[in-house]
Order: structure tokens, then sequence, then C-alpha cells
């Protein structure tokens, strides 16, 4: 094995985030519809500044823990999302309708916070893939990025199902058609995978969060009148499920015959970055 296939082994072996596969953009739309649901949930029905203390509280726990290990796990990782998901979802609700931000500028804020991360992680890091997130600094840029567009997912769904007049499941087709296209532009037309991977992952959130408010909104709000109880309680199952299915399995991880090549490099590789 020579130096740079070496490299690029030790380097998904240390990881911090899953391979993406099919059950990772599952496992994503999941927690955004989810985190919609358990948002409003929490917001609505209970008392909503200690709702958001909370969220805030359990995102920074979620947070240390996946700073805390080593290597990526299945559960602390998707654990961290799930909170960024409660969490952002509350952060843009807080600015709407706390703050009486509009959603048009909020989505348009939260986008040109999202450019701007990306342009810092590019200027000092040289690269935006997410397949070398095996430093602290770069698993900030990381994390910085998906909250970033948590938010920026919340404010432009709720900008076409509000502001446009769209309704919940028009937007959610909307997204879900917005979701596919790069997929389908990086395997026939050789789209930038990096682009390709972050625009699907913003479109993530609205997805989500559409179909979530169709589910739990009452019928004279244009939804299924299921209530946000039922549904997130259905979704954070279909999470732990997903969530525990690749555990098991490690299908989003590294095979691992590469873990000896990493026991033994990861002390010069560390050197070299």
């Amino acid at each position: 094995m020579d130096t740079t296939s070496r490299y690029s082994t030790v380097k998904r072996v240390l990881s911090k985030v899953p391979e993406i596969t099919i059950y990772f953009w599952i496992i994503k739309i999941l927690t955004t519809a989810m985190g919609e649901a358990t948002s409003d949930f929490l917001v609505f029905h209970t008392n909503k500044y200690l709702a958001v203390i909370f969220g805030a509280l359990a995102f920074l726990a979620a947070l240390a823990l996946q700073f805390r290990v080593k290597r990526y796990i299945a559960g602390v990782y998707w654990l961290l999302v799930v909170m960024v998901s409660i969490f952002g979802t509350m952060v843009a609700d807080v600015v709407h309708i706390v703050l009486g931000v509009p959603y048009y500028l909020s989505t348009t804020v939260f986008a040109c916070a999202v450019a701007v991360i990306l342009m810092l992680w590019y200027r000092v890091e040289g690269t935006l893939s997410i397949h070398s997130i095996f430093t602290p600094r770069r698993e900030m840029f990381y994390w910085s990025t998906v909250l970033a567009t948590f938010a920026l997912g919340t404010a432009a769904g709720d900008m076409t199902a509000a502001t446009l007049h769209l309704g919940y499941l028009v937007s959610g087709i909307v997204f879900t058609i917005l979701f596919i296209i790069p997929g389908v532009a990086y395997w026939l037309l050789g789209l930038n995978d990096i682009f390709a991977f972050w625009f699907a992952y913003i479109m993530t959130r609205p997805l989500g969060a559409s179909f979530a408010d169709w589910f739990d909104k009452p019928r004279s709000m244009n939804g299924l009148g299921y209530g946000t109880p039922i549904v997130s309680l259905i979704l954070t199952l279909l999470i732990l499920v997903f969530v525990m299915y690749v555990a098991i399995s490690r299908v989003d991880v590294e095979p691992r015959s590469a873990a000896p090549v990493a026991a033994v490099e990861t002390e010069q590789l560390e050197g070299e970055v």
C-alpha cells in the first residue's frame, strides 16, 4: 500500500462522521422531521423559555460528548444530529416568532451564514470534504455548518409553506425534488460531490419538516391532524431502529480490515495535519 493510499485509509478510519449511504439520508430526514415535531411540541405545549433553555443545554451536552469520543460512534453522532435538529428549529422559530423577523429575511441571513462558514472552512483547511473530519478544528467547522443548515432549512420550509402559501404537502414535494436533483446531477453530469452533498443536506431540513408539519398540524391548517406528540414519538422510534441497525451492522463505517493500519500510523498522520 503506497503512502497516499495509506493516508486515505487512515483518514477514513479516524473520521468522526459516517460514510454517506442510503441509511445516512434516511436517518437524516427522519431527524429533521422529528426535530420539527418535537420542537413544536416543547415550544407550544410547555413553557417556551424553559424549552429553549433545555434545548440549548441538551445540544451542548451532546456536542461535548461527540467531541469527547475518538471515533465515529453511531449513537453519539446521531444523538447530536437530533439535538441540532430540535435546537436549530427552536432558533429559527425564535427569530421569527419572538423577534418578528420575516421568513424571507431569516432565510437570506441563514443562507449567508452557511456560505460564510463554508468559505472560512475552505480557507482554513483547504477542503470541505466530509471524509476528512478527523481533527477538532474540522469537526467544529462541520458542526457549525450543520447547525446553520438546520436553521436555514427551517426558515426556508416555513417561508414556502406560510409566506408563499404553498402549504405543507406541496412544500414537502418541492423540497423532495430539490433534494433529488443534486444526486442525479452528480451521477449523470459529474456535479462536484461536495456541492452536491451540502445542497442535498440543506434540502433534507425543509423536506422532513414540511412532511412532519403536514402530519401533525390540524386539518384547519391543511394538515392531517395527528398532533405533535404522536408524530414525534413515531419518528423517534424509527430513528432508534435505524441507528441501532447501522450501529450493529456497521454499514456506514470503513471496513474493520483498515483498523490495523490506523493503529500503526495514527501518530504519524496527526503529526502531518
